[in-house]
C-alpha cells in the first residue's frame, strides 16, 4: 500500500516533522511493505517554514530578532524556489510560545521581529515573500512589524509611539515615505487560516485576545485601539481595513500586512499544499494519513486535516486523521473528507503528561490503525 503521511504540528508538544517521523515508524514498527511518503505540513502557524522548506528542498537562514516582549529571540525564515522566494513565519518572531504562561499580554507585545525577518529576506534578491501569520503573541495590527521596515507612527509631540497594542490610541500621524523601498517590487502573499475582521465582537480583539493572555478589561482596550487604529489608516491612507476579510488575523498583523506592504491575504493551508505540490502526491496513492493537535468542528474553517482531506477527495484517496484531541462538534470533520478520525489519548490524564507521552502515544496509535488496516489486506 501506498500511503502518503501529511500532518500539521501539535501545538506545544510535536512539530509537523515529528509527527510525520513518529506516524512513520507505528507503520513500519507492524510492517515494512508499505511505501510510505511524508510531507509534514503547516497552515501558516508554527512550523511553516520547516514543512515548506523540507518539502521543496529550500534553505533555513537563522537570525537574532526583537520578539514579543522587546527581547532578542532566535528566529528563522526560509529560501526556496531556487532563491526566489522567502518563507516567513510570524510564529518564530513573535510567537505566543516564545513567553511563558504567566507573562503574556497582548497589550504589550509585539510584531517587530516579523518586520526585521522580512528586511532581512529582502536582503536575498528574493522576488516574492509567503509570510504565515498563525500562532501569534501580538495585538498591534501590524504595527511593529511596519515600523521595522520604515514606517512612523507618531504621536502627538511627533515621536515614535512604544510597542503593543495599548499604544495605537497615541498614533496622530502616519508616515510611510521611508518604507525599504525593496518592498514596493515583492509579491507578498499572506498564509492566513481565519476571516476575522480587525475590530468588533468578531475581530482581532474579542476572539483571539483572550487566548493570548488578555483579561475583559484588555480586551475592550485592545479592540477599541484597533477601531481608532482602523480610522486613522483610512485618514491617512484612504484605506478601510476592516471590510476586509482576515484583517484581524494575527491580532491585526493581516490588516497592517495589507495596509503598508500591499500584501493579499490567502487561505493559509490551500496555499501550502499548492507550494509543495500536494496534488501531485496524493493522486499516487492508497490512503492518506493527516493530524494536528485538536481535530473539531473549527477545523473545518481552514485547519491543516480538513485541507488535506478535501484535495484527497478530488483524488477519490481515503483519509484518516490521527490528533492529540477530539474536541466540539468534530463530527464536521466527517462531511469534509476525512473518513476516521483517532485520538492518542489512552486513558484519563493531566494535559502535562499526555505531552510528555505524545510520541509514545502518537507510535501506539499509528500501530493499532495499521494492525487493522492489514486485517483485511492480508
Amino acid at each position: 500500500m501506498n500511503i502518503l503521511i501529511a500532518p500539521d504540528s501539535y501545538k506545544e508538544s510535536l512539530t509537523s516533522v515529528q509527527v510525520s517521523k513518529y506516524i512513520k515508524k507505528g507503520i513500519l514498527n507492524v510492517s515494512k511493505k508499505h511505501n510510505l511518503t511524508l510531507i509534514p505540513l503547516a497552515d501558516g502557524g508554527e512550523g511553516t517554514v520547516n514543512s515548506i522548506v523540507s518539502a521543496t528542498d529550500g534553505e533555513i537562514i537563522n537570525k537574532k530578532v526583537i520578539g514579543p516582549l522587546g527581547k532578542k529571540v532566535n528566529a528563522l525564515f526560509g529560501i526556496i524556489n531556487n532563491g526566489k522566494t522567502a518563507v516567513v513565519e510570524m510564529a518564530s518572531a513573535s510567537g505566543l510560545q516564545l513567553i511563558p504562561i504567566d507573562k503574556r499580554d497582548p497589550t504589550i507585545t509585539t510584531t517587530y521581529g516579523t518586520g526585521q525577518l522580512i528586511k532581512e529576506a529582502l536582503s536575498y534578491g528574493i522576488e516574492d515573500i509567503i509570510i504565515g501569520i498563525g500562532g501569534s503573541a501580538t495585538n498591534d495590527a501590524g504595527v511593529g512589524m511596519a515600523q521595522a521596515l520604515g514606517v512612523k507612527f507618531l504621536d502627538k509631540n511627533n515621536n515614535d509611539i512604544e510597542f503593543g497594542g495599548r499604544n495605537l490610541n497615541k498614533i496622530k500621524t502616519i508616515n510611510i515615505k521611508n518604507i525599504d523601498p525593496r518592498i514596493k517590487d515583492i509579491d507578498i502573499k499572506v498564509a492566513c487560516d481565519v476571516n476575522n475582521p480587525l475590530y468588533g465582537e468578531n475581530g482581532a480583539a474579542y476572539v483571539y485576545a483572550p487566548q493570548k493572555g488578555a483579561d475583559s478589561k484588555m480586551v475592550k482596550v485592545l479592540d477599541e485601539n484597533l477601531r481608532y487604529f482602523n480610522n486613522i489608516v483610512k485618514k491617512e491612507l484612504d484605506m478601510n481595513l476592516n471590510e476586509i476579510k482576515g484583517a484581524g488575523a494575527a491580532g491585526g498583523l493581516g490588516a497592517g500586512l495589507i495596509a503598508f506592504l500591499n500584501a493579499e491575504l490567502y487561505n493559509g493551508i490551500e496555499l501550502i499544499l499548492d507550494i509543495v505540490e500536494f496534488d501531485n502526491y496524493v493522486k499516487n496513492v492508497d490512503l492518506v494519513i493527516t493530524g494536528e493537535g485538536m481535530l473539531d468542528g473549527q477545523s473545518v474553517n481552514g485547519k491543516t486535516p480538513v485541507g488535506v482531506a478535501r484535495r484527497a477527495k478530488k483524488y477519490g484517496k481515503p483519509v484518516i486523521a490521527i490528533v492529540g484531541s477530539l474536541g466540539k462538534d468534530v463530527h464536521k470533520v466527517l462531511n469534509e473528507g476525512i473518513d476516521s478520525y483517532f485520538p492518542i489519548i489512552d486513558k484519563p490524564d493531566s494535559l502535562k503528561s499526555i505531552m510528555n507521552r505524545s510520541k509514545e502515544l502518537l507510535i501506539n496509535t499509528t500501530e493499532q490503525i495499521i494492525r487493522s488496516i492489514n486485517i483485511f489486506n492480508e
